[in-house]
């Protein structure tokens, strides 16, 4: 008796260190209880700030999105974007694609403050944006999912990697399917992930050559809808107004729902990476119309997508490290 009960338990400590040590697979050794004794309020208190900040401005809910995604396309999901330049560090946020751009890191730092108070040095930064980026998509009317937990932070940065590695909005189709399965993410996930372009905005110049100079011959793209590029150049101006922000969703800019594969369907997507989805691929473009007519899909197939996403390369273990200050390493 006393021997199984030995056996028991080495086979017990066996299969938490491979889960630990990430032997199972990527993401494997994340999971959503992982600080249900160490700092058992932390959801509440992330939910709670996020709410906060998403009630005094919407758009809110967009830039946390946005945040989780540019930082696991870069070296993982290790909150790597949200560190500062300092000493060798050169910050993610001079990217292109964040430069005037990314936003919403005081709210990061809000909710860090409260969890340090909380719990210090327990939650990661990396943690903080994965569930600030699943409740700002609750709070906006998207599909709720568990989010694996038990990531560590990085002690450093990669400009470079923000610069290549990040999807742009004049991207062709394959150059984006490339960025996606470079981080092992299927056209499925490519599709599904595109609709959180449902809520937020998007600034003039991330669109301009669609409106103007789509390929380098001084015409428009003839993909976007007549009526629909006349109102974009209304404010969209061939130089100038470089920052003036237009709605990624023109119907329900502020809803996370299916209109924004409704609008590509019409042609009425803003950016070229919207738009290419219905037009150079058959595959894409089933998805897109699916998506269209199926909110429950889109949902489904969102929050699966988001999972796995949030799995990419993440730090544990004795890697890494838990930051006290999302801006600076320890």
């Amino acid at each position: 008796m006393a021997l199984s009960t030995v056996n028991f338990t080495v086979l017990l400590v066996l299969t938490l260190t491979s889960l630990c040590s990430g032997t199972s697979g990527p993401g494997a050794y994340l999971y959503p209880q992982f600080y249900q004794h160490s700092c058992p309020r932390a959801q509440d208190i992330v939910r709670s700030v996020v709410a906060k900040a998403v009630a005094m401005e919407t758009r809110m809910a967009a830039s946390l999105l946005r945040l989780h995604f540019h930082d696991c396309f870069v070296k993982g999901c290790d909150a790597s974007l949200l560190l500062d330049s300092s000493g060798s560090i050169v910050s993610e946020k001079g990217s292109n694609p964040n430069k005037n751009s990314a936003r919403g890191f005081e709210v990061i730092d809000e909710i860090k403050s409260a969890l340090e108070k909380e719990c210090p040095q327990t939650v990661s930064c990396a943690d903080i944006l994965a569930l600030a980026a699943r409740d700002s998509t609750v709070l906006v009317g998207g599909p709720n999912w568990e989010v694996p937990l038990g990531r560590r932070d990085s002690l450093g940065a990669s400009l470079s990697g923000s610069n290549h590695d990040i999807p742009a909005p004049n991207n062709t189709l394959q150059t984006i399917t490339t960025k996606f399965k470079r981080q092992g993410l299927d056209i499925v996930d490519l599709v599904a992930l595109s609709g959180s372009h449902t809520i937020g905005l998007s600034r003039c110049t991330s669109f301009r050559q669609r409106l103007y100079n789509q390929t380098g011959n001084g015409v428009a793209d003839s993909t976007l809808e007549e009526a629909y590029a006349w109102q974009l150049r209304s404010r969209c101006p061939r130089s100038g107004g470089d920052d003036n922000l237009f709605s990624l969703d023109r119907v329900s800019p502020t809803k996370f729902d299916n209109n924004y594969y409704k609008n590509i369907v019409a042609g009425k997507g803003l950016l070229n990476s919207d738009q290419v989805l219905l037009t150079q691929s058959l595959e894409t473009m089933a998805l897109v119309k699916q998506y269209a007519e199926n909110t429950d899909l889109f949902f489904d197939h969102f929050a699966k997508s988001m999972v796995k996403m949030g799995n990419i390369s993440p730090l544990t273990g004795a890697t890494g490290e838990i930051r006290k200050n999302c801006r600076k390493t320890n």
